[in-house]
């Protein structure tokens, strides 16, 4: 398993790349597209953590689900949606500083 570096690096590529999903949704205000980024970007991190941190905490993410949502505004809907997986992925990360190479995933 690859060290712990490229584990946190891989880690804070993702959300980098989270965020600029939500910005350019925010931005062209197109929700549709940005779930659709959100959706491609999840299938694109669940083999990433499995090749740096293991298979247990990539099928944890990909079982990962936003809670109901009771608005009709889909850009609070999508910004709840990257909220969860962002603080799944910090979760990890934090653990992942605290702990080294061991960790089993989000508290």
């Amino acid at each position: 398993m690859p060290d712990r570096d490229q584990a946190l690096a891989m880690l804070h590529t993702q959300l980098k790349e989270l965020e600029a999903i939500l910005k350019r949704a925010e931005s062209d205000l197109n929700t549709v597209g940005g779930s659709e980024r959100v959706a491609t970007w999840k299938a694109r991190t669940i083999p990433l953590l499995a090749a740096h941190l293991g298979q247990q905490d990539a099928q944890r993410f990909s079982d990962t689900r936003p809670g109901p949502s009771f608005t009709n505004d889909l850009l609070e809907e999508l910004s709840d949606e990257v909220e969860t997986y962002r603080g799944f992925l910090l979760s990890l990360a934090q653990q992942l500083k605290k702990h080294g190479d061991t960790i089993v995933g989000p508290a």
